[in-house]
């Protein structure tokens, strides 16, 4: 017997419920770093998606009133960190409001530079190094999206999933 998703009147959800149903898709977790002409800055981030091969593009949605979309849009460049199945902490560290900031923001991550100065953490399973090929204000939102000038790719590592409110993995390859 098929189950089907219990309906929810569309004008009648509310945000909770709208939350929940995006909650039901299940995303890869990265950590969007920028440099800054003082500092370094990250965060976590799973709104991310490729744009197109040709020019190779991808987006990353940011709230607009906060300081990642600030530092993006005035450093015109952003790296995206597609973290590993092992590297939960790194996510939690940049999702907290009580991490380092300004000078401190990356002191204890291990991290390097490429192609535009923006911070490249070690150990991911990818990064796609960027640099700021448009912004779309959207809702509470700001689409970046970038231009990719570097990848690197660790093809062994398992991807870090959220589903549901949760981080999970994936189960073996067969």
């Amino acid at each position: 017997m098929e189950h089907a998703p219990h309906p929810i009147d569309l004008q009648a959800f509310n945000s909770k419920e709208f939350r929940s149903a995006l909650g039901s898709f299940a995303t890869g977790v990265t950590v969007v770093t920028t440099r800054g002409a003082s500092h370094p800055y990250g965060m976590t981030a799973n709104a991310f998606s490729s744009v197109s091969l040709d020019p190779p593009l991808v987006l990353v949605c940011v709230r607009s009133e906060s300081q990642g979309s600030e530092c993006i849009g005035q450093n015109g460049a952003f790296a995206v960190n597609i973290l590993g199945a092992d590297q939960e902490a790194i996510s939690r560290y940049f999702s907290s409001r009580e991490r380092p900031q300004g000078p401190d923001a990356l002191g204890e991550i291990p991290h390097r530079t490429v192609a535009t100065g923006c911070p490249v953490l070690v150990g991911t399973a990818a990064y796609l190094d960027c640099r700021l090929h448009h912004s779309v204000p959207a809702g509470d939102h700001v689409i970046f999206i970038g231009e990719v000038m570097a990848i690197g790719i660790d093809p062994e590592a398992r991807p870090l999933l959220f589903h549901a409110g949760s981080y999970c993995c994936l189960g073996d390859r067969s």
